[in-house]
């Protein structure tokens, strides 16, 4: 007699980290990185997560609108983390550029039903009050209109502390990416408990 394996067994749930440097792990081992530790944190929390590094060193909030479509391409995540905006400010890019693909990309993913994460950045205060103050308005605005839940500072402990960077000043070091995995942690698991309905 056939038997069913179990009763409706939910099926691992997908969760794309979308994102620059940050997210794909720069400078680091693969089993130091943020989507590798992330991964790891919330499996401890008993969630039966894939954590997809979709993150691209170098890329402005341009690139990844442009390679959003290929991203979402396949099999439709669960969630996802959305974090781009750092090198359009290290470059001093126009913050309206910026608001503008992230905007872009926020009504694409919501169109799709994927709940998503905004995790923010803030710009450095060399760039000037006006910059700092248009760059760092642009994601608490972006996530009250899309209803997507904020994680204001992706580098919330880290950035600017030599002790959490690597040598360059920019890159979180292993150490860094623990405690950004550790600040954003409570954010992702709410993601994911919306994500499965609960």
């Amino acid at each position: 007699m056939w038997m069913m394996s179990g009763p409706a067994q939910a099926a691992t749930m997908r969760l794309v980290a979308f994102g620059d440097s940050l997210t794909a792990g720069y400078g680091l081992p693969p089993e130091q990185g943020f989507t590798t530790v992330l991964e790891k944190a919330l499996r401890a929390k008993g969630y039966d997560v894939r954590v997809i590094n979709a993150g691209v060193s170098g890329d402005t909030t341009s690139g990844g609108r442009a390679r959003l479509n290929w991203t979402l391409g396949g099999e439709k995540p669960d969630a996802m983390i959305l974090e781009l905006g750092a090198n359009d400010m290290l470059r001093g890019l126009d913050p309206a550029l910026a608001r503008s693909n992230l905007d872009i990309i926020l009504k694409t993913v919501t169109a799709r039903k994927i709940p998503v994460l905004l995790a923010g950045m803030y710009a450095s205060a060399t760039y000037g009050r006006a910059y700092v103050e248009r760059f760092n308005a642009i994601y608490p605005e972006l996530a009250q209109a899309y209803g997507a839940p904020l994680y204001p500072f992706f580098l919330e402990g880290v950035a600017t502390d030599a002790a959490f960077n690597q040598g360059d000043g920019v890159h979180p070091n292993a150490a860094g990416v623990q405690r950004i995995v550790e600040g954003i942690l409570p954010y992702v698991t709410r993601l994911l408990d919306e994500a499965r309905g609960g």
